[in-house]
């Protein structure tokens, strides 16, 4: 087979066979294909899509490079949660926790920054000392102890998915539909979860933007799961506005944090739905009851100190946690009420302050970021902070606010 023919015949939209798939995805695995050749491929299947079949192929190419946990020798279901990812989603720092305090194991295998959304694994490594690579033996280890476990991709678990994601985060083919599934499924079947719960984010400040590309992608999923015998639930929330106030690594650990010890809102409102959604279908109880447990672990503060447990266990040490002390406050041009707040804006604004990558190799910076003083719904006055910038140097930065805060 030759890469060029298989770019070639995916670039005029032709279904592409499992062995072709396994020649050039395999073959970027083991460096016989070179980057830019996967680069072009993969913007083919952007533009091109892929069938059902493909996708089904991909997703059996990704697992079958690496191994599938057995976690059959844990006690009870064990059920995962993930995010397709957005602004400002700490979800995962706030959930894990808590369904853990209510007694049910979540083994997680997370990912990086992908685009202008943040990674779970780039927000833990904020926290000094902090163990994002756990071998198999430490990750059950981890779950036995704790209940909770987040890993980053080892060299043992889908590592093609690895190598593929973080070219994808740099080459503007992070919104593929195909692509999403592939790598979102492929990591929680060889996770070994039992059952799995997928946040699909929708809006522009999501990689999937419209509804209708967010039920596609539910019913990929869902079908995928089934496939492989696992309990597959796809919910599909708002990403419009950045999720929470803190957008940044270090800024996102301490709002998961605040939450955890009892900060109301929007955010502390969807991570308490997961979480019972999670209990109820790993405990085969009413989401009612399953939310009466979430809300008893909040209160009496199980669920944050599960969390200091679990930084613990995974070498983290929480003191280190710090943020930037220089700060750039953004006024309002305006009174009136803030009617929206543009999530995609903030996103790339975050990331030019150094809170993302724009290149493979760019390093992030974990303690720069911003914070939403105004969210939609609140008052305004003129020369009131809508968010407070914080940044890595003193250079004033000049941007439009009406590009991030719609107000009237």
């Amino acid at each position: 087979m030759n890469i060029v023919d298989i770019i070639n015949k995916k670039r005029v939209g032709e279904e592409l066979t499992k062995e072709e798939l396994e020649f050039a995805f395999n073959g970027y695995l083991e460096g016989i294909i070179k980057d830019y050749q996967m680069s072009a491929l993969l913007m083919a299947i952007c533009i091109e899509d892929m069938t059902k079949e493909e996708i089904f192929s991909l997703v059996d190419i990704f697992i079958k490079s690496g191994e599938v946990l057995d976690l059959s020798a844990l006690p009870g279901v064990k059920v995962d949660k993930h995010s397709t990812g957005g602004i400002g989603d700490k979800i995962t720092l706030i959930v894990g926790p808590i369904v853990a305090s209510c007694g049910v194991i979540v083994p997680k295998m997370s990912g990086r920054g992908l685009g202008y959304t943040g990674g779970t694994i780039d927000k833990l490594e904020s926290i000094k000392g902090f163990k994002t690579s756990l071998s198999t033996n430490e990750f059950i280890k981890s779950l036995k102890e704790v209940g909770l476990a987040i890993t980053g991709q080892t060299s043992n678990l889908c590592p093609l998915d690895k190598v593929i994601y973080a070219l994808r985060d740099v080459t503007g083919t992070t919104a593929s539909i195909p692509l999403i599934a592939t790598s979102i499924m492929s990591k929680k079947i060889a996770g070994g979860a039992d059952k799995i719960l997928i946040d699909i984010k929708c809006g522009n400040g999501a990689l999937i933007n419209t509804t209708p590309d967010a039920m596609r992608l539910k019913k990929i999923m869902e079908e995928i799961g089934e496939y492989y015998g696992k309990t597959t639930i796809c919910e599909i929330s708002d990403m419009n506005i950045p999720l929470g106030s803190n957008i940044g690594n270090s800024l996102e650990v301490i709002e998961a944090m605040d939450v955890l010890k009892g900060k109301q809102g929007k955010l502390t409102d969807l991570a308490i739905k997961i979480s019972s959604e999670m209990i109820s279908v790993a405990k085969d109880i009413s989401f009612d009851d399953a939310r009466c447990e979430v809300l008893k672990v909040l209160e009496n503060e199980s669920a944050y100190n599960k969390f200091l447990e679990f930084v613990k266990n995974q070498g983290g040490d929480i003191n280190s946690l710090k943020v930037s002390d220089i700060k750039e406050e953004i006024k309002s041009i305006r009174s009136g009420e803030v009617k929206a707040i543009n999530a995609l804006n903030i996103g790339k604004l975050s990331c030019s302050l150094g809170a993302g990558r724009i290149n493979k190799e760019d390093k992030i910076d974990y303690e720069v970021g911003i914070v939403l003083n105004k969210l939609v719904g609140d008052r305004v006055e003129y020369g009131d902070t809508l968010f407070t910038l914080y940044k890595n140097n003193n250079k004033e930065i000049t941007l439009n606010v009406e590009d991030y805060y719609e107000i009237n």
